[in-house]
């Protein structure tokens, strides 16, 4: 592990953190080869890097393992609540970084009591979900899915089943209907919103989820059933309606885009990776490696925007200012050579920090949760097309260009027909 305070700090130029040497997060180098960005950045700079966000504005990635460790553990130098950044005075109005880092009435920014109160709340919201029927719920979507192309002998898997299903099962969990215009509109904002694409309106897109999900709130505190949403609604902290809407839309966005990508993501290592060629066909000890081996490697959301420092402080041999914003880089933290120093991650171990950690990770049991969708979604499809093999050569999938999502642009894929 890294010493996170005994290097001695680097001298802060002009406008510290955007000093010389500050890297501008995107461009080629994410698209494909993030882990080779991530290594010139621990080289070049230590674990923890000055980066440049959209429009040039400065903060600093923390890269070392053991830095986002003692950031997300420190909530009293290292806090939630947006509002301490000291550059808002640069921030345009459009700013498309604005869905992840606007304040918001929501439990992502509360601190302290008032967040361990709203996590409270979703902790037991979904401790409802019984997870052998979420199982069943999971395989009975897949079924579904997998029917309607079955008969071709080919799909495109990313759009018509990996994002399908987690997008389903999430809002049939809160109460909606997983099919119809409006949910599907939903999760294409909610897409926009975390994962734009060029010519994406994100700040559009995430007013349009916190519309729809204002509806789905009236709806539910009319006529509540046995869902999250209702048992939100109805749990004894009393959360108003807006704090139910604000926290419902973290719970449905981290339930669906990020697990989407995790399904994809293990697919794609299945049917590239000799080690698990032989017994990808049904191999349920395969595909729970798998599924821990894209945590550590592939991990869904590779960045998180972030903390702000409560004070002048030091963190990783850098000086870090009260108010500066910290994006944690949970990708490169995952293969810190200091945790791996033969750079490989054991598929056996489960201490990545693709949930984060500390008192902001995401909420027990919803890591469990999102286990059942992705690990039902990828048997399920193993099982019911054995001979699934991928139709283009490895090398010509593509990763979208995401900071801060990882997952392929497409998977697309050959099979023999099956006729019902």
């Amino acid at each position: 592990m890294t010493d996170t305070g005994s290097r001695l700090p680097h001298a802060p130029g002009p406008g510290c953190p955007a000093h010389a040497g500050a890297v501008r997060l995107g461009g080629l180098e994410y698209q494909q080869t993030p882990a080779q960005l991530y290594r010139t950045l621990r080289r070049e700079h230590g674990a923890v890097a000055p980066v440049l966000l959209d429009g040039d504005i400065p903060a600093w990635l923390v890269l070392g393992y053991a830095e986002v460790a003692y950031v997300t553990g420190h909530d009293e130098l290292f806090a939630r609540d947006s509002r301490r950044w000291n550059q808002w005075e640069n921030i345009p109005a459009d700013w498309p970084l604005l869905p992840f880092v606007g304040y918001q009435p929501s439990v992502l920014f509360t601190e302290g009591e008032e967040h361990r109160r709203r996590a409270g709340v979703i902790t037991e919201a979904l401790e409802g979900v019984d997870q052998f029927q979420l199982s069943r719920d999971c395989r009975q979507l897949a079924d579904r899915l997998i029917a309607s192309f079955a008969g071709s002998g080919r799909a495109e898997l990313m759009s018509m089943y990996a994002h399908a299903l987690p997008m389903r099962a999430a809002v049939q969990m809160c109460g909606m209907p997983h099919t119809g215009e409006a949910t599907v509109q939903l999760v294409e904002d909610l897409r926009i919103s975390l994962d734009a694409a060029e010519g994406d309106d994100p700040v559009a897109a995430y007013t349009r989820v916190g519309e729809r999900i204002r509806q789905l709130v009236e709806e539910k505190r009319e006529r509540p059933g046995p869902d999250v949403t209702s048992r939100m609604l109805l749990h004894p902290a009393g959360l108003t309606d807006e704090e139910v809407v604000q926290d419902l839309i973290s719970v449905i966005a981290a339930a669906q885009q990020p697990t989407a990508n995790w399904i994809c993501n293990t697919l794609r290592l299945l049917l590239t990776d000799e080690r698990f060629a032989v017994s990808v066909s049904g191999g349920r000890l395969s595909v729970g490696e798998a599924l821990n081996e894209v945590l550590w490697l592939e991990t869904p959301t590779q960045n998180f925007i972030g903390r702000w420092a409560v004070r002048d402080t030091q963190l990783g041999g850098r000086l870090i200012r009260a108010g500066d914003c910290l994006v944690l880089g949970l990708a490169a933290a995952n293969t810190d050579p200091q945790i791996w120093p033969d750079s490989f991650a054991g598929a056996e171990s489960s201490a990545h920090l693709s949930f984060s950690s500390g008192e902001h990770r995401c909420p027990y049991p919803a890591p469990l949760l999102a286990d059942v969708i992705a690990r039902t979604a990828v048997e399920t499809l193993l099982e019911r097309l054995p001979d699934l093999v991928l139709a283009v050569e490895p090398e010509q999938l593509t990763w979208r260009p995401s900071v801060w999502m990882r997952g392929l642009h497409s998977l697309p894929v050959e099979f023999t027909p099956v006729v019902r």
